[in-house]
This record gives structure tokens, sequence and C-alpha cells, in this order.
């Protein structure tokens, strides 16, 4: 019987590669004719033989049904039990059929979602870029540490990224060990399990900021609209990002430029693992409006959608998002998910765009 979920053991490098071709083309293909596939309770014994010891890679997480070349469940290798059979896909594999990707460090075990659970691939997603664009990445009680020294000011790029409930007093202690070590101007932490607002609520009475993050999906697809904006190199939106995080931050004092800076400087990050398209709307040449799609498999994510504030009212955002979802629909995603703070108006605008809340999580930070 055909598993429901089959995995693929890769480096990350390799699958940004992929996202670029189409397809996961290993070289078993052309060796012996087919891709390696494993089952997920299988997938630590390639690991074991082809990676020993290595931490830093990932799992596509693939559903066997969008598969269009045959899989047949055949002998491994001698030194497994003879009765073991793995899954062999018999043609390249497509980025399409890979519904998430997860980080793989042994010996924790990895989460798999569903290629119909849509909060486990939304919350696999947020957990699992993170961790591929870091420079360093450490255990901690719940999840894993991110560092990046070159992005000090960013919290995005070094935080505790948690996946597994912790208490608040496991995290305190862990973002101030890791950050007294690491330097960070600040502590931060991404709650991304399911019913974390207890433990956020008691890290703000610790003096902690608290933020819930509403999880947002709708299916891809073309939508009007989008005509009026177009995909452009990152360097063409620095300018506006630059003046958007200035607005953003102007009570920082003598740290703003360095701290605006590394805002801009770190987004060349997220190219580096998932397939970036930076999507702007110009007047007279100016870029006015822009959001950002990350496409990873048959999963996309929108993030940061901004309009200038001398702009808005004129579409300009529709225009990005529409534009958005008729991209991540060509490359082939089914599901788009995003970010939106619940206390704040965006929630209700994406809302009205077809976005449905399928979970929340929570950023926290303060001080060091």
């Amino acid at each position: 019987m055909q598993p429901e979920l089959l995995v693929h053991l890769i480096e990350p490098a390799q699958w940004r590669a992929a996202l670029d071709d189409g397809a996961v083309r290993p070289p078993s293909l052309e060796s012996v004719g087919f891709v390696h596939l494993s089952t997920p309770e299988q997938v630590h014994l390639p690991a074991e033989r082809l990676f020993p010891g290595r931490r830093d890679l990932v799992l596509l997480v693939v559903d066997p049904a969008r598969l269009t070349d045959p899989v047949r469940m055949e002998p491994g290798v001698p030194a497994d039990a003879g009765s073991l059979l793995f899954p062999h896909l018999y043609g390249p594999l497509p980025v399409t059929a890979v519904t998430a990707v997860v980080a793989y460090r042994p010996p924790t075990a990895p989460r798999l979602p569903a290629p119909d659970d849509v909060l486990g691939r939304t919350l696999a997603y947020y957990a699992s870029v993170p961790v591929r664009r870091a420079v360093g990445v450490g255990d901690v009680p719940g999840g894993v540490a991110v560092l990046d020294p070159d992005f000090a000011h960013s919290r995005d790029n070094n935080r505790l990224v948690l996946t597994e409930p912790v208490d608040a007093a496991t995290i305190e202690a862990a973002a101030e060990e890791v950050g007294g070590n690491a330097g960070w101007p600040h502590l931060a932490a991404a709650l991304l399990w399911p019913d974390a607002a207890e433990v956020a609520a008691e890290l703000g009475r610790r003096g902690w900021a608290t933020e819930e993050l509403l999880l947002m999906a709708r299916p891809a697809g073309p939508v009007a609209g989008g005509d009026r904006a177009e995909v452009v190199p990152q360097q063409a939106v620095h300018e506006f990002w630059t003046s958007s995080w200035r607005r953003s931050l102007a009570g920082l004092g003598p740290q703003l430029d360095q701290a605006v800076a590394q805002l801009v400087g770190r987004e060349h990050l997220n190219d580096r693992v998932v397939d970036v398209r930076d999507v702007v709307v110009r007047e007279n040449g100016r870029v006015v409006a822009s959001g950002q799609l990350r496409i990873d498999g048959a999963t996309a994510a929108v993030d940061s959608v901004l309009t200038d504030p001398a702009a808005r009212g004129r579409g300009y955002a529709d225009a990005v998002l529409a534009r958005s979802l008729d991209l991540a629909a060509e490359a082939g995603c089914d599901l788009v998910v995003l970010e939106a703070a619940a206390d704040d108006w965006p929630r209700e605008w994406y809302g009205r765009r077809g976005f449905e809340t399928v979970g929340s999580s929570w950023a926290v930070d303060r001080p060091a």
C-alpha cells in the first residue's frame, strides 16, 4: 500500500537549486534511474549512511498524490533488513510535490505535517526558514537558537525558535544564556506551538513585550489586479525599505543608521534558502509600494506588504498582493501563508482578500 507521506533528505543548498530548476534531480536519477525516498520511519537509515553526524540537513515532505512518475517499493542496500522496502521515484522529484520543508536535527524527531494540514504546513515554514538561513544554530529546550552576528539588530535572525511547549522561566533562562554569550542587544523568541498564549502572558508579566501573530492562509490562485505591479531586483527596493524602517525606528537614537542598514541588508539571506520575488508598484519610476513572495515548494509566504504613506488609498497594496498570488499560482503552489499582528488592521484587510486565520504564534522580546 502506498504510504500517505514520503520524505527526501537533502542539503539546503541543493533544495534551493531545485527551486530554480523546478525539480530535485540527485545523481542517483542518472546512475540508477530513480530518486531515493523514505517513509518517515526509515529516514534515519539513509541519514546515518550518507550524512553521518550531520544536523544541517532538511527533510522534504512529499505528497505521493502529486507525483506523476511511478513510485516503487524496492529493497535498499544489503545492510538493511531483508524485508525493508524503500520508495523509489522513477523520475525527478517536482518541487510542487513538496508540501513542507523541515529541519532535520537528530536525535530530535521532526514534525512532518500532512499535505492537507494547513496549520502544520504554516508552522513548519515559519520554523524552518530561520534555521536554514542562520549562520549558527544551537539546541535549547523546546527548539533551537538561531544566530547571525552580522545582523545583530534583527530579532528574526537572532532569537529562539521554539516548536515544543516550554515554560516561561526556561525560555527566559535560555535566552539570557544564548543572548549573553552572543552579545545580543535584545532577547527574543518565537513561540511556534499551538496554545502558547499562557506562556506568552507569563513572559509579559516578567517584563517581556509580547505580540500575537495570526497565521493566515488561503489557496493559491490567479486573481485580478496584479498587472500594475512588477517583479524587480531586490536592490531596487532598498531605498523604499530604508525610508520605511527609518520611520518605524525614529526613536532608536544613535543606533538608527546601523540598525536600518542591517534590517535592509539581511533580506538577501532569504533568497539563499527560498525562491524570493520582490514585487513593487512605482510612481514616476520611484517605488511606492512593495511586498515579498517567498516560494518554498508547494507553499508560498507573503511578507512585508507596505505602501508609502503619501501613496495610500490608490490600491497599490492590492496590486502587490494580487501579483504575488499570481506568482505563487504560476510556481505551482497550492497554499499561500502570512503572519498578521492580531491587534492591528492588516489582519482584516487580508481577511477580505481570502486569507483565513488558521492559528497563531507569539513573538516575545525584551532588552538584554
